[in-house]
């Protein structure tokens, strides 16, 4: 009985062991940091960024005219872009 115990015990720990080792030397392709210029019209200024799950946010004041960009946080390429303007 005790045989068993200490077997079935090894095999469990070797399987932590291995899904452990697994994760830690998995390689997912080769990783770039993108570089990337964002250009912003005359006079605007970045109020805020954010992070929200694989979304980076930036928060945008051209002018008196809040705008939130939304860009890729992976590939940094533009996903959205929202804005916020008062009703006359």
């Amino acid at each position: 009985m005790m045989l068993i115990a200490g077997l079935t015990t090894a095999i469990g720990l070797a399987a932590v062991l291995f899904a452990i080792g697994y994760r830690l030397f998995k390689t997912e392709g080769s990783v770039q940091s993108p570089e990337v210029t964002a250009t912003l019209p005359k006079g605007a200024r970045i109020v805020s960024t954010g992070v929200a799950g694989d979304r980076l946010l930036v928060t945008v004041d051209i002018g008196g005219v809040t705008e939130i960009r939304s860009f890729d946080a992976k590939t940094l390429k533009p996903v959205a872009r929202l804005k916020f303007v008062t009703e006359p």
